[in-house]
């Protein structure tokens, strides 16, 4: 994972979620290209500028909130050592996107340039612009994206759990996961008795699939007891100290989660550890 992209947006989160790209860039040697995530405008917004809001006032401000995110993302880097990117081979390194347009659709689509995308979780009481933001990384840029909790570990992929549920979403995940897999000390595959799933291959083919790739990884079982899939997920993972879950993403529809909750969700709304997806 060499190049990594960051969409930056004005929320408490991005702290954290700078400090995390910084670490994994400094562990893995990576380029890192920052950008300002700018939502569409609103019709409410756009009714009322044509109503006599000076469209001016309006620019002058945006203007200086993406003069603002780009100080501060050029400001993390250099304090943490990363250098901006040169002509040279020099790495970690950072740039900026510029010519960045409005809309959270950009972000899948110029994330499939990317080997990883980066970004803060959602919340329960996350913008709907900035959900979709996340799901247009899962669904349209062919990529895998890292979601980062207000306060990830200090260690980076040192000791990693993989949720197998037999799934297609979840063995894409894995495949991307492979390099990270590599880094670590320590690898877990979950299995929720139980739990969500599809039929697909057992854990058990999972871990000799990745013994074969010289990852030595081990078998966890765990019970429901009581709780919903994406919490058992959790608490497994905060039970064995993991500082990253490698997760499958949306193996049931985005109706269906919405409608009645799913795993996915439920992760992405409340994980207190790093989580890297892909649909």
């Amino acid at each position: 994972m060499k190049t990594i992209l960051v969409p930056l947006q004005n929320i408490s989160m991005m702290t954290s979620t700078l400090d995390f790209v910084v670490r994994l860039a400094q562990r893995t040697g990576a380029y890192i290209e920052g950008f300002p995530l700018r939502f569409g405008i609103p019709q409410y917004v756009v009714a009322e500028l044509a109503a006599g809001i000076p469209l001016e006032s309006y620019e002058v401000k945006s203007e200086a909130e993406l003069n603002e995110m780009r100080g501060f993302f050029e400001a993390f880097m250099l304090k943490h050592d990363i250098p901006r990117a040169a002509g040279g081979s020099s790495r970690p390194c950072f740039d900026w996107l510029t010519t960045a347009p409005e809309g959270e659709d950009f972000v899948g689509s110029y994330g499939r340039a990317f080997d990883l995308i980066v970004m803060a979780r959602s919340d329960v009481d996350a913008a709907g612009p900035h959900r979709r933001a996340i799901e247009s990384a899962l669904f349209e840029g062919g990529r895998p994206v890292l979601l980062t909790p207000l306060n990830a570990p200090r260690s980076i992929a040192t000791n990693i759990m993989i949720h197998w549920n037999g799934s297609t979403e979840q063995a894409r995940v894995n495949a991307f996961a492979m390099p990270l897999l590599h880094l670590a000390e320590r690898v877990s595959i979950l299995t929720v008795i139980g739990g969500q799933g599809v039929p697909g291959p057992s854990a058990d083919r999972i871990v000799r699939q990745l013994r074969y790739n010289e990852i030595a990884a081990n078998l966890i079982r765990v019970e429901l007891e009581g709780r919903d899939t994406g919490e058992t997920v959790l608490d497994a993972a905060r039970a064995q100290g993991c500082d990253l879950l490698i997760k499958g993403a949306f193996t049931r529809t985005r109706l269906r989660q919405l409608m009645f909750g799913g795993a996915t969700r439920y992760i992405m709304e409340h994980a207190d550890l790093p989580v890297l997806m892909a649909h």
